[in-house]
């Protein structure tokens, strides 16, 4: 019997530092993840300079840690990989570098991962092989797209949000309801006590079939309902400001917030499995963990008679386990990258 084939995998494309070591493209043998919540949270929002600083701090030691829990050594490696693209470009170069030495110091084979197409491969950690060909959502502060992925790593897009995405809009709204950040979480806890169907925020679909997304048009009618009067401005000038909001009403926007983002995403995630006859729903992504969508995802997959696949809450959000698990696929494929690698904060490939 051979013995498992490990990747150590390093993640810095935003604000969270982590590396993992999986076995086979799938076990999951460690996974380190240094959290900066705090670091931004009196922001509302990630800070791309203190980001990539407090990356430098933590990079060596989540290493450390990864490889420790996994009982690894560098001679157990069969290669290094590490998230290239897209994201902050100064918190990309930061494991990007380390990955690098190390794949250098160790004459191990480098691999560079994008991070969107791991987020689609995450439902796949610690659990069987996706079955393909599949329709992809991957929905996150940064990122709102579907793909049809024929396999790990053959993956073309179908749409893409034209302004904000989801977990943005989320973000956006928590703070203006004072829920907190991040806002995925904040929103999710106020909406269990709340009416979906308090106030009737718009859903965006776009013209005919369309497969994009749009959320800039929610987000401020959800502005207009908390500070001005509802059903959005009156003729002639800004709208007039409001009194606070009380729990029950907070809960109620956050409700009926969630209900709209839900639907979008929902319907879009509908019509791509239509149109490209897929089997296989996937969606991954920070905004994943949501509970309100994961419910409509598993209601619509049996509409559609689709196998549902969603990725452990733990994999929900950015991690270096799906950089890893992506990265065996490539090492069998016999793709891996040279030292002239570089980091680009937008999709190349």
């Amino acid at each position: 019997m051979s013995s498992p084939r490990l990747i150590l995998g390093v993640e810095s494309s935003c604000d969270e530092t982590a590396a993992a070591v999986v076995a086979d493209g799938r076990e999951v043998r460690s996974s380190v993840v240094a959290s900066q919540i705090e670091l931004h949270a009196r922001y509302g929002g990630v800070v791309p300079e203190i980001a990539s600083r407090a990356h430098i701090e933590a990079i060596d030691t989540v290493i450390e840690r990864a490889l420790a829990q996994a009982g690894a050594r560098p001679d157990d490696l069969a290669a290094v990989a590490v998230t290239d693209e897209p994201g902050l470009i100064g918190s990309l170069l930061v494991g990007l570098m380390a990955a690098k030495a190390l794949a250098w110091a160790w004459s191990k084979p480098l691999i560079g991962v994008n991070h969107v197409y791991a987020h689609a491969y995450s439902p796949a950690l610690d659990a069987e092989p996706i079955d393909y060909p599949a329709v992809a959502l991957v929905c996150s502060g940064g990122h709102t797209a579907l793909y049809r992925c024929d396999s790990p790593t053959e993956i073309q897009l179908l749409g893409s949000t034209i302004d904000d995405a989801a977990g943005e809009a989320f973000d956006k709204v928590a703070s203006l309801l004072e829920l907190g950040y991040p806002g995925g979480p904040a929103i999710d806890r106020a909406a269990r006590e709340g009416d979906p169907a308090a106030v009737d925020f718009p859903r965006t679909l776009l013209k005919g079939q369309s497969l994009d997304f749009s959320f800039s048009g929610l987000k401020t009618a959800v502005l207009y309902h908390v500070r001005g009067v509802p059903g959005g401005r009156r003729p002639g000038g800004d709208p007039p400001q409001r009194g606070p909001l009380t729990p029950a009403e907070v809960a109620d926007v956050a409700a009926s917030f969630q209900a709209a983002v839900v639907d979008v995403l929902r319907i879009k995630l509908r019509r791509a499995v239509r149109q490209s006859g897929a089997r296989t729903i996937v969606i991954g992504g920070g905004v994943s963990a949501n509970s309100a969508l994961r419910a409509a995802a598993r209601t619509l997959a049996e509409k559609l008679g689709c196998e549902l696949r969603l990725p452990e809450l733990a994999y929900c959000v950015d991690n270096a386990a799906m950089i890893a698990g992506l990265a065996d696929h490539h090492l069998r494929a016999g793709r891996t990258d040279g030292l002239d690698l570089a980091a680009h904060p937008t999709v190349r490939r």
